[in-house]
């Protein structure tokens, strides 16, 4: 039964990118029957077989690009893992995770077998674990309880997912800890693959936080590793095998603590980290919640430079790297960022790019609350009024950026060089034996600027172009407009420097070319297999 399940997600996951349909995020829609099941976007499937084909803002042509794809394997690779949703530990307590109550399991569906964490300052802030039947302490806490966990189960099944839970440290309980690890072993199983003892230990004391400061001043590395070691050492008791990862902190000081503490069976380094975090800062270029810094190529330097302190870290405790939470900016109030085109493009990028720099999973954080005065950088959002709730969950612009790294997954990279075009990247990933090609062309040059680049992708001898599929805008900056041209054939003719002309392979030193305009302000991606 979960194998067949496994299946039907994985078609789902494909659909978008398969079928001949559109698709746009429209996250403040609301459907007429809160009781169906419906995701965000329309599919309008055509009566004839349809083929590639794109939109252009203007005849103003961008910068030529060449980019040159090679066949050897890297050792890193793109993993399902590398694309996933991290939610609110609160949100365990929320029915709509049973696949027969909300749409919310096609939606992760969409991503492949995504990776699941639950965790977030409501962890060890509103989160009140109980298997007997107990009040909260606090009235504003959420109760989670066994039946929270089975119902989490039923949606890992069907998604074929693998989760991580975060374990409450705020009120110290270590047994009480103990209880929620034991049962969330036993009713997931091997679809748990970490539990976090607490979720940014190293922010304790900042009051700023929602609910504000969960220990005194005198909070330091020593006692969070000697608390952390307390609950280990009882989870341990209960379930000798638990895997635990940690610090789920920024902080590489916090991630030394973690990696040379006593505690047993540590699974991997969780490192969170936001692309925009300057909240106050209004500079461009720079890390202000601006939309125009997520596709600047500074950020790629800064995801670079960060990631690599957290795989430094992992890497010199013989332990893999798991980004456990992360999204485009950890600001508040920052809704108009979040809904534009340039968090599709930067999403696409940031996944890809930290796989490559050898994260091995990885979560977009994300929430079950209102899109509409919810969180602003949360992927998927309900599209019902604050306060009230439907069954139909709705998509973000990064979200649909997210489904097109699908084509990606179970790929090693291989060396892929960018040359001219302005502001683009490419990542190009290697599947089935060496016979399969997939490549992805981030061109983040704003659409209204530059209309079109013409690209020429040289590919190994023998591979060819089978389909080609792409998500873009009118712009980076605008809002609510990301579209989806699903996966298709290419057409007889493709535009290329503005005219309409015959698609041309040419066997070169490189092999064979493709010569094809690139819209501005998209991401496209190539899946190409040899004859």
């Amino acid at each position: 039964m979960a194998n067949r399940k496994i299946a039907i997600g994985a078609i789902a996951a494909l659909a978008l990118v398969g079928s001949g349909c559109s698709a746009s995020d429209t996250d403040e829609q609301h459907h007429s029957d809160p009781n169906k099941s419906q995701t965000a976007y329309t599919s309008q499937p055509s009566p004839t077989p349809t083929v590639f084909k794109q939109k252009y803002l203007g005849d103003a042509d961008g910068e030529a690009a060449i980019v040159e794809v090679n066949t050897a394997k890297q050792k890193r690779k793109f993993r399902a893992s590398n694309v996933g949703i991290s939610f609110e530990a609160t949100d365990l307590a929320d029915q709509r995770l049973d696949p027969a109550k909300s749409n919310l399991d096609d939606l992760l569906s969409s991503l492949g077998s995504p990776a699941l964490r639950f965790g977030g300052n409501g962890l060890d802030r509103r989160t009140f674990w109980t298997s007997t039947g107990e009040k909260a302490e606090e009235s504003q806490q959420t109760v989670v309880t066994p039946g929270d966990l089975r119902r989490l189960k039923k949606l890992v099944d069907d998604t074929g997912s693998k989760v991580t839970i975060g374990i409450p440290l705020g009120n110290y309980d270590p047994k009480r800890g103990a209880d929620m690890a034991a049962h969330a072993v036993e009713i997931l199983d091997d679809s748990l693959v970490g539990l976090a003892i607490g979720n940014e230990p190293n922010g304790y004391t900042v009051k700023d936080v929602p609910d504000g400061a969960v220990r005194d001043k005198g909070w330091t590395k020593d006692k969070y590793v000697q608390q952390l070691e307390a609950y280990a050492k009882v989870i341990h008791e209960k379930e000798p095998d638990a895997p635990i990862i940690g610090p789920d902190v920024y902080d590489g000081a916090w991630m030394d603590a973690f990696a040379g503490s006593n505690v047993k069976n540590k699974a991997a380094i969780s490192q969170h980290w936001y692309q925009l975090y300057e909240c106050d800062s209004g500079k461009i270029p720079g890390r202000g919640p601006q939309a125009e810094n997520l596709i600047n190529p500074l950020a790629k330097e800064a995801a670079k430079k960060n990631l690599s302190i957290g795989k430094a870290k992992a890497d010199a405790a013989d332990l893999p790297l798991w980004l456990e939470e992360t999204g485009p900016t950890s600001c508040p109030g920052t809704n108009d960022t979040s809904l534009t085109n340039a968090s599709a493009l930067w999403a696409v990028d940031y996944s890809l790019n930290a796989a490559r720099l050898g994260v091995e999973r990885m979560a977009m954080h994300s929430m079950l609350g209102a899109c509409r005065g919810g969180a602003p950088m949360s992927p998927i959002c309900d599209p019902a009024d604050k306060g009230e709730r439907s069954r139909s969950f709705a998509v973000r612009p990064n979200m649909l950026g997210m489904r097109l790294l699908v084509p990606s997954i179970g790929g090693a990279f291989t060396k892929t060089a960018v040359e001219g075009g302005g502001n683009m990247s490419a990542y190009t990933v290697s599947k089935n034996d060496g016979t399969t090609l997939v490549t992805t062309v981030i061109n983040a040059n704003d659409a209204p600027d530059v209309g079109r680049n013409p690209t020429t992708l040289k590919m190994p001898d023998g591979f060819a172009v089978d389909k080609v599929s792409q998500i873009h805008g009118p712009s980076n900056n605008a809002k609510r407009s990301t579209r989806v041209i699903p996966a298709n054939p290419l057409p007889q003719e493709v535009p290329f420097k503005g005219t309409n002309r015959e698609i041309k392979t040419s066997s070169g030193p490189n092999g064979d070319e493709l010569n094809i305009d690139l819209a501005g302000s998209s991401a496209t991606v190539f899946i190409m297999s040899k004859s």
